[in-house]
């Protein structure tokens, strides 16, 4: 499967408020390995960054002034997502922007560009309630070296969460898949390794005990007493 790792910079909180988007990051995975792909691009906003955000990224309305607007990248930038799978720490806050985006342009929803959006922050969630789950506590918990990141950035943070994301999930494979091999028709075959699922063990209640023996009785009794399933059954 072609998953996309996706990270926005913004100017600021509210895309409803005029807040544009400054910076994409992109890295591709491809069956969970990173392939070494990425889009990456920082963006004229046409408006001023607010204080606040420039202490979280780092980046100043004076870089920007000559970074190319969003309307000139779009076509590269929808090119390398098409129908990928999508992975964002709070889908929400980054899909609400490149909407802003797109419908600014006249283009489609993102979601309708792609095949879908899965938010590590609500997997995160559901795997360590009540615990703390941006993206730093995250690398910390998950042992992901984040030394690098002084500031948020797409391209790095999109980094990250590549590795967040397959820590996250790993398990998924490391139960059940055992590697590939080629089928005598030529095509690949997934060997599933079922060793390390826990089978529940279901035992027989008293009513149903007291009915197999009411079974091996008649079958006992049909065949003149040739069963040997008592015979070789454990006392």
């Amino acid at each position: 499967m072609r998953q996309i790792v996706l990270d926005t910079e913004t100017t600021g909180l509210s895309p409803e408020a005029g807040d544009r988007i400054i910076e994409i990051g992109c890295v591709e995975l491809l069956h969970r390995k990173l392939t070494g792909n990425t889009f990456h691009c920082y963006l004229n906003p046409e408006r001023d960054i607010h204080e606040d955000a420039i202490k979280v990224h780092g980046i100043s309305n004076e870089f920007l002034q000559d970074k190319p607007l969003f309307s000139t990248v779009v076509g590269e930038f929808l090119a390398f997502v098409k129908d990928a799978e999508i992975i964002i720490h709070n889908a929400p806050f980054d899909v609400g922007f490149l909407n802003a985006e797109l419908t600014r342009i006249g283009k489609p929803a993102f979601k309708a560009q792609v095949k879908n959006v899965l938010d590590t922050l609500a997997m995160a969630k559901e795997l360590y309630p009540g615990k703390r789950n941006s993206l730093d506590a995250l690398c910390e918990r998950l042992g992901v070296s984040n030394a690098a990141r002084k500031f948020h950035g797409g391209l790095l943070d999109a980094e990250l969460l590549a590795d967040v994301y397959i820590h996250l999930t790993r398990g998924q494979d490391a139960l059940l898949i055992d590697g590939e091999e080629q089928g005598p028709d030529g095509i690949a075959q997934t060997r599933m390794d079922y060793s390390a699922l826990p089978l529940p063990v279901i035992r027989a209640s008293a009513e149903e005990m007291r009915a197999h023996e009411k079974l091996l009785d008649d079958i006992d009794k049909a065949s003149g007493g040739k069963t040997l399933w008592r015979q070789t059954s454990p006392a």
